[in-house]
Formats: C-alpha cells, structure tokens, sequence
C-alpha cells in the first residue's frame, strides 16, 4: 500500500479501533506477498467495520455480494476479489482470541482463508513444487517434499511444543523464534497461499507468547518478510552463501520490541549489492543492543525467575520507560493491554522482585525501574 488507508484508526485511544485497525492494516499488507491488492470497496467497508458501523461478519457478507452481483471476466479482477476476501477473512481470524497450536489449526487456518478461491484450500500437496525467488537472482528454495509433508510437519510443531523459552535471554527467545516460523514456511505444504498462513498463525502463536504483535510492521513490511523466510532457507556454497536468519530477526525485533530496524529488500538479494549500506544497519543494531544490555544486566543481577510472557512485558516497559521515565497503572495497561487487576499484579510482582521501585513526588502509585 503506498499509503495505509488505516493510520488515523492506529493511533487511536479507543482499543477496539486500534486493535481493528491493526487487524484490517495487517490483513490488506499480507496481500503483496503474492503481488495482489485489495480494491477501494474493500478499504472503505473496512472502515465501516473499524467505526462500529458494521460487525465482520456483515463485511465479509458485503465483500462476497459485491463479487456475486459482479461478474469477473479479467485475470486482474479475479486477482483482486482473492485480495479482497482473503483480507476480509484474515482480519476476522485476527480479531478472534480462540487458538491452538497444532498442525490442524494451521491447516484450518489456509482452509479459511482461501475457501472457494483455491480449490486445496485446506489441502496438503500432493506433487513438489520449485519457485524463481527474485532475492535468489532466479533460484529457488528447496521446499519439502510431497511425500514427508505431514511427517515434517508434525515433527516441527512437536518440537516447538516440547521446547522452553525459560531462563532465554530476548536475543535468544527472538533468534528461536526465526528459526521456528522459517522452518515451518520452508515445509510449505500448500500449493499457494503458505506465506499469507504462516503469518496469520505466526501473529496467533505469538500472542500466546506474551507478544501483541499489534503494529503496522507486517502491513509495511509482507514483502521484506517473505524474502526474509527465502534467505533464511536457502543455501549455495559455491557462491558461499549460507543460510541465514539475520534478516529475519531484524523484521521480529521490529515487530516484538519496537526496535528501528531498516528493513529493505534490496539488502536480501544474494548478489551482495549495498554491502556498504548494510554495514551501517548492522552498526544502528549494535547501538540498539548495548542500550538493552542495561536491562538484561538488572534481571540477572536480581536473579528473578519471570516467565517469557513477564520477561516480555518488562522488555517492553523498559523499552518504553528505560531508566529514567516514571510509570504507573494506566501507562501499563495501555502499553501491554492488560486489565487492571493485571497490570497491578504485574507491578506487584516486579517491585517484590526489586526490578522496579515506587517513587514519591510524582503522584500516588508511580514506578521507575531500579539500576
């Protein structure tokens, strides 16, 4: 999109605006991983829906009569009315909380999404498949194969299950992160539509995590995203590129913890052309890192044993806040969206485990992080 039709809803302080915002923003970005875009009709019922005038179910039902009362001849019309549904019906599995991570859901996920568009939607491939990635100057990644697809992917979540994030430090929580969502993309058990899925359930999974993931990183960013997974899983030793999840991890910094990443395309394309501008990108993540070393020094000093979804919420607050800032209740409620009882619990437990301290002279209930 070159201008993001929902920016103004972004920012708004009503959460149910922000959070459809958030969602509508997502789903229509998504599209551009697969060349398409969503047509005005489809924005402005958006709208509608972010306003409280009409729900999503009343949406999707505009977008589908839109298309029955209008016949499509041209390969470009058909394109768009993928774009329109799809993005109708990612925003609706966004705004949902149900989730479940299993293989199922995943499946169920590409199901919803491409129902009547595809006529495998929902179904694993049953043939291989080869793609030209323009990052690879026309080579492609090598995906699974038809045979293994159920096994691999049965092997991949049963890993994620069985794994603990405890005792990570974010680097590495963020590093197993890309590790986890690019080999789940690689195994790309559908015939189309694996990136738009991946994503979708990616967001979904992350929430179970701790992370909100509600910004605009995926709605600016699909395509860098989906080279991202492409770098990520490809491999040439004769021209001595290797596999790499670095370009990844930038996008979730940016994602998960608000960080400035640049985030170009150009960058990922394996002829190592502006190798001078991505030096300067590596020193910018330099400087971000040793301004969280502070933060990660504080919770190993205190020795405190916080869960991924606490640990979460207090990079989130520190990155917020940093040393110097002072906060209170409300400032944590809006910022991780907890409720009340939830954001005092959360304060409760951080000024138990001596990470923050209550400060006088700036009202009643403030809190700054102790050095």
């Amino acid at each position: 999109m070159e201008k993001d039709p929902f920016k103004e809803y972004l920012r708004e302080s009503e959460p149910d605006k922000a959070h459809k915002g958030y969602a509508w923003s997502t789903a229509i970005g998504l599209q551009a991983v697969d060349g398409l875009k969503p047509s005005k009709y489809l924005i402005d019922t958006a709208i509608q829906n972010i306003e409280g005038k009409i729900t999503m179910k009343e949406a999707q039902s505009l977008i589908d009569s839109y298309y029955e009362e209008r016949p499509v001849h041209l390969s470009d019309d058909e394109r768009t009315e993928e774009a329109d549904k799809v993005s109708s019906r990612i925003a609706e599995i966004l705004s949902e909380t149900a989730f479940s991570f299993s293989p199922n859901e995943y499946i169920s996920i590409h199901r919803k999404l491409f129902q009547g568009i595809y006529k495998h939607a929902g179904k694993i491939r049953d043939y291989n498949i080869t793609k030209k990635e323009w990052v690879l100057d026309g080579a492609t990644v090598m995906y699974g194969s038809a045979s293994e697809l159920r096994a691999t992917l049965e092997y991949d979540f049963s890993q994620e299950k069985d794994f603990s994030y405890k005792g990570l430090s974010m680097d590495e929580i963020i590093h197993h992160l890309a590790v986890f969502i690019s080999r789940l993309w690689q195994i790309h058990i559908f015939g189309e539509g694996n990136t738009r899925t991946t994503a979708v359930f990616f967001i979904k999974y992350l929430r179970t995590l701790g992370f909100s993931a509600t910004n605009d990183i995926f709605a600016k960013n699909a395509w860098y995203f989906r080279n991202a997974l492409v770098r990520a899983n490809y491999t040439n030793l004769q021209k001595g590129i290797h596999e790499t999840t670095e370009y990844l991890e930038a996008f979730l910094r940016n994602l998960l913890l608000n960080e400035k990443n640049e985030l170009h395309n150009r960058n990922l394309h394996i002829s190592g052309l502006l190798n001078e501008e991505k030096v300067d990108i590596e020193n910018e993540k330099v400087d971000i890192q040793d301004t969280k070393v502070d933060i990660e020094s504080v919770l190993s000093q205190k020795g405190s044993d916080f869960s991924v979804k606490t640990t979460v919420h207090i990079h989130r607050l520190f990155e917020k806040f940093g040393f110097d800032e002072v906060f209170g209740r409300s400032a944590v409620m809006e910022l991780l969206q907890l409720k009340g009882s939830g954001a005092s619990k959360l304060l409760s437990n951080l000024v138990q485990a001596d990470i923050i301290e209550p400060v006088s002279g700036h009202g009643k209930g403030k809190y700054k992080f102790k050095m």
